[in-house]
């Protein structure tokens, strides 16, 4: 089952909270505004994200309930030591001409679980 599958179908529950509810009545809204109506779990991924963002940069129009319930619907972020791990078994360094060139193929493994600086800084600081 996609993300775009599964919110639409948490939608239909009876037992959800109307904060629940309201939450992904939001959400379906901003996936229905888009020009494919079929999306990825990627696309749907960072329009969460993006709706997430917003919020916190807005506190006063939602309370946290809201945000924690778009966050339930994101992936698990990787964790530093993850991220670590995979370059170290992945990535040769020695393909690139600066180690930042790498970015592009670890942000395309992690995808929507890592964010760009995180791995930034995780690669000034331990390679």
């Amino acid at each position: 089952m996609t993300l775009q599958e599964q919110l639409s179908a948490d939608f239909k529950r009876r037992d959800l909270s109307k904060k629940h509810k309201d939450a992904l009545r939001i959400v379906i809204g901003e996936l229905q505004r888009q020009k494919t109506k079929e999306l990825s779990d990627a696309e749907v991924t960072k329009i969460i994200r993006k709706l997430v963002d917003y919020e916190k940069e807005l506190k006063e129009r939602r309370d946290q309930e809201y945000i924690d319930v778009l966050e339930s619907y994101l992936p698990r972020a990787a964790t530093e030591e993850e991220i670590v791990e995979w370059v170290r078994q992945n990535i040769d360094f020695s393909a690139y001409k600066n180690k930042m060139q790498a970015m592009k193929d670890i942000m395309a493994h992690f995808a929507s679980r890592a964010d760009g600086n995180t791995v930034k800084d995780i690669l000034n600081r331990h390679f």
